[in-house]
């Protein structure tokens, strides 16, 4: 797998940027829902949900996996999975890319007219995307069953949730550095960086006129904080692989002016709040309770977090495992933080792609040992 990253790597992943070498653009596809009701009561006149394919249906459409999206990422952000010696040959499989709602392209504050424009669009729970991707897969491309679903970050908020809402959907479930729920940690932090935006006097309480940058760039700084490990600054891994000329200060420069190029800040926020809701148990028939619903999910389920990850700590991850019963728990060992998850260095590009390739085989993967601690 070659190399593709420093902080750069976030900003193509955040983009949809190529992971994957010599593989063709996926097809880029539309599909509109038609008075979508969101869980929030608000119901839009038009839903819109960008989504993108690779390979081929076979005759019998058994051969898809689903990979959901990502904050703020576009089609191609799974690009670190595909490809010769990886997990996913897209000769062989059906591949679905999904980008969520507020990311700009699907209905978005952004791009939906009035009177749901800016920040009166409703907020969307990750429940609203998988509900609207379920419609997708079985109207659009008549898809009643798939291989796998796999997710990174909100994608694994998304695959908790596919796991929880459609017990039976896939036959096996992979979700790497995200979790079944977003804890009080997470939330403070995800306000934190709502409020950097917020506080730029440009923002008016959603309604700019011109986009708020100064409240951007505070808000790209903050989340780069979170987003590597501690030990990543320390080994100031970002040297790795840096243009000649890179020192810490532009590290930290382009983090605060180019973290996501071009975003908008409803946008932005939008997808915060979702990733805020997310909890599997207010699915409805689970009356709040996260391990009931932990417990309800029937298929193998591979749990990778990353040992480093400050958005998804590795302890929130252990502390869902042992509600699962048909999880196998492997901690990516990884100094790159969250990023980990989708590759952000060569190890662990290995790492994952060896260990989802052997379990979407039905192989034993080296899982961790489940604890029960409550």
């Amino acid at each position: 797998m070659k190399r593709q990253v420093c902080f750069l790597f976030l900003m193509g992943l955040l983009a949809g940027g190529s992971c994957a070498w010599g593989l063709e653009k996926p097809v880029r596809h539309e599909f509109v829902i038609k008075n979508f009701k969101t869980e929030s009561g608000v119901v839009l006149p038009e839903a819109h949900v960008v989504y993108g394919t690779y390979g081929h249906l076979n005759a019998a459409h058994s051969n898809a996996v689903l990979l959901p999206s990502h904050y703020m990422a576009k089609l191609d952000g799974y690009e670190w999975l595909m490809g010769p010696g990886n997990a996913l040959d897209t000769d062989k499989l059906f591949l679905v890319t999904t980008e969520l709602f507020g990311n700009g392209s699907s209905s978005s504050p952004s791009n939906t007219p009035e009177p749901f424009h800016g920040p009166r669009f409703p907020v969307m729970t990750i429940r609203d995307n998988v509900q609207a991707v379920h419609q997708l897969l079985t109207e659009d491309l008549k898809i009643a069953h798939l291989k796998a679903i796999i997710g990174f970050s909100m994608g694994a908020q998304q695959a908790f949730q596919w796991a929880v809402s459609y017990p039976v959907m896939a036959d096996r479930i992979v979700a790497t550095s995200g979790t079944a729920k977003t804890y009080g940690h997470g939330f403070v932090r995800l306000e934190g960086e709502i409020a950097a935006i917020a506080a730029d006097e440009k923002f008016k309480g959603g309604d700019y006129t011109e986009e708020p940058t100064a409240g951007i760039n505070a808000f790209g700084l903050v989340w780069a904080a979170w987003l590597y490990s501690p030990e990543w600054w320390r080994d100031e891994l970002w040297r790795v692989d840096a243009k000649p000329g890179t020192t810490f200060q532009s590290v930290v420069d382009e983090f605060r002016t180019q973290f996501i190029p071009g975003a908008d800040a409803n946008d932005l926020i939008l997808q915060m709040r979702t990733w805020e809701r997310h909890d599997v148990g207010t699915t409805p028939g689970f009356g709040g309770d996260t391990k009931k619903a932990l417990g309800s999910i029937k298929v193998p389920f591979l749990y990778m977090p990353s040992m480093t990850d400050q958005y998804f700590p590795v302890g929130d991850a252990r502390y869902e495992a042992q509600f699962m019963p048909t999880v196998s728990l492997l901690p990516i060992p990884s100094l790159w933080g969250h990023p980990a998850g989708a590759a952000a260095s060569p190890a662990d590009g290995r790492f994952l792609n060896e260990n989802i390739t052997k379990f979407l085989a039905g192989e034993p993967v080296a899982a961790e040992k489940v604890v029960k601690v409550n």
